[in-house]
């Protein structure tokens, strides 16, 4: 990292289950009435509370004590600005290292886990007691790094998204979206009008995911590609076969300057990545999207 400015470090979370729970409505008495109208406990949801607070505590104990701070809430990272000597700690779920990620170009992150056992443990593969420890071996550039691929989506306009996991393409309700879709893999160049039910496209991260339990239920389906991979799976999600729209390019890879475009021929799709449906792009009709591998990684520090 540059020498210029000392390290910010900027604490990414989201809020518990107890705070939503509060926030809906408004005592922890009423919140206990809820659950228990439903079966649940109250005690369950303060233990989870708790571990993250333990955590996040513990993590902003580690920072040391000439670094700058900051922290930022799932739900307001559009509006949030990562400088260039920010690292970032994520406290919560694998899903919120891919939420941060978009928004980031090459700040290293670290994965921090507050309930092992609960997380799957793939994007935060730490412990909040090992934090003090890494901040200065991420300073120095000295901490194992792995850079995995992430996938663009970038509109006629410039607009531009980028996910770690996948981007999802398709109408903003339950109704068929329907576009021209464009495969260019290598100097070929296919094209087929579509109905379905949209298309994701996911990377080497995300292909564990929502990219994998599709591809679960497709004979043949094409392999996926491993994280450092630049490379990308896609999946045309319940194609529609009518005497105007086919179901033959439904799947495949894009690899290098691959790319897969598409024109809207109805209004109402949007563009969403790693699930934030609240940070989305709108496609009109008329409109091309383009979806390739992005020129940024993720650079997630690993144990």
């Amino acid at each position: 990292m540059s020498g210029t400015l000392t390290p910010r470090v900027v604490v990414v979370s989201r809020r518990s289950e107890l705070d939503e729970l509060l926030a809906l409505h408004g005592t922890r008495a009423a919140a206990q009435w809820y659950l228990r109208a439903r079966g649940r406990d109250l005690a369950e949801v303060v233990d989870r509370h708790e571990a993250l607070q333990a955590a996040l505590t513990a993590v902003a104990a580690a920072v040391p004590a000439d670094w700058r701070r900051g922290s930022v809430d799932r739900n307001d990272l559009p509006r949030f600005l990562f400088g260039p000597e920010d690292v970032l700690v994520a406290v919560g779920p694998d899903g919120l290292v891919a939420n941060v990620a978009k928004y980031l170009d090459r700040q290293p992150v670290i994965g921090v886990d507050p309930e092992p056992g609960r997380n799957a443990g793939v994007l935060v593969r730490h412990r909040a007691g090992q934090v003090a420890d890494l901040l200065p071996a991420v300073a120095a550039g000295a901490a194992r790094t792995r850079h995995r691929a992430m996938v663009r989506a970038t509109l006629d306009d410039g607009q531009e998204l980028v996910g770690l996991n996948e981007v999802y393409v398709g109408h903003s309700s339950h109704q068929s979206a329907r576009y021209l879709l464009t495969v260019a893999d290598g100097e070929r160049a296919r094209h087929e009008r579509q109905s379905s039910s949209g298309l994701v496209v996911g990377t080497g991260t995300g292909a564990t995911g929502w990219c994998a339990s599709i591809a679960r239920a497709r004979a043949g389906a094409p392999r996926p590609p491993v994280p450092e991979e630049a490379a990308l799976c896609w999946f045309v999600r319940e194609a529609w076969a009518s005497p105007v729209t086919g179901v033959d390019l439904t799947a495949g890879r894009l690899t290098g300057d691959d790319r897969l475009e598409l024109v809207a021929e109805s209004d109402g799709l949007v563009v969403f990545a790693d699930g934030l449906e609240n940070d989305r792009l709108a496609l009109r009709w008329g409109q091309r999207l383009r979806v390739d591998v992005a020129p940024r990684r993720l650079a997630l520090v690993e144990p």
